[in-house]
């Protein structure tokens, strides 16, 4: 397994505006999955300075996306996007091991 998961060029620019934004010049995307939600799996994003434990880090070009150990199985294969919509703008995973979503894209089912 070479990349486990990647980030378009669209996540990769929010990340470093959020680095520019908060002047935190470590700052990279945070993604986890928690059991829960509408379908059985949550995505959980949040932000932090550091990597934590064994985190694995994925890069695309200075943007950076931690992923704990235990969530990386579940996220295999996925796609990181950042979305910009009329109602809102957030990071989407388009994750090819959900067997099913829900309408808000926040949970999976495997």
């Amino acid at each position: 397994m070479d990349t486990p998961l990647s980030l378009t060029e669209r996540a990769a620019a929010r990340i470093l505006a959020m680095r520019q934004m908060e002047n935190k010049p470590n700052l990279r995307l945070r993604l986890r999955v928690d059991s829960g939600g509408c379908s059985g799996f949550s995505y959980v994003f949040g932000f932090d300075d550091a990597p934590v434990g064994e985190d694995v880090v994925i890069t695309h070009g200075a943007a950076e996306l931690a992923v704990d150990p235990t969530s990386l199985p579940l996220l295999e294969g996925s796609v990181v996007d950042y979305v910009e919509e009329m109602i809102g703008s957030y990071f989407a995973v388009k994750n090819p091991n959900a067997g099913s979503s829900c309408g808000c894209g926040t949970s999976f089912s495997l």
